[in-house]
């Protein structure tokens, strides 16, 4: 099981999965879950700000200064800083096997059973999450189907 999540939706999923109810089992395999999406978020805010300084002007101590208004960046290429961070933001973390294999699989089972009402950025979060629990079910479905017909052709 591979579960792919864009850089930019990590932490509406950390805040949607936050919000759920659980106990026992279900509670701590979505902990662990927000435990390995928030390390992961970590290093994408530290990746951003390199990008910043890499595009920023910069301080006297070396940090990316704001615009005379405070209100922005003060970005000496902003296209090219906002080609980098896009491309940041893009990027897919990937958990896979091992111990992510049970708090995914849990997870999962959760979310596709959930019948809380979810509306704004959450409706959207929650579905992004639920298309790629059933990506991997699909995926994993012809995987067998794929076996299957291997083991009947031998």
């Amino acid at each position: 099981m591979k579960f792919h999540i864009e850089n930019s939706k990590i932490n509406g999923a950390i805040n949607l999965l936050s919000q759920l109810s659980l106990k026992g089992t279900n509670s701590r395999h979505r902990s662990k879950m927000i435990k390995a999406l928030s390390t992961h978020l970590k290093e994408v805010g530290d990746d951003e700000k390199e990008i910043l300084k890499q595009h920023c002007r910069l301080d006297e101590h070396g940090e990316p200064k704001k615009t005379a208004d405070g209100r922005a960046w003060d970005v000496k290429d902003l296209k090219t800083f906002v080609k980098d961070r896009d491309e940041l933001y893009a990027e897919k973390l990937i958990l896979e096997g091992g111990k992510a294999w049970g708090y995914l699989r849990t997870v999962k089972d959760i979310l596709l059973e959930c019948e809380m009402e979810w509306s704004g950025a959450d409706a959207e979060i929650y579905d992004y999450l639920c298309d790629e629990f059933e990506r991997i079910e699909e995926e994993g479905l012809q995987e067998e189907t794929k076996e299957e017909s291997e083991e009947k052709s031998a």
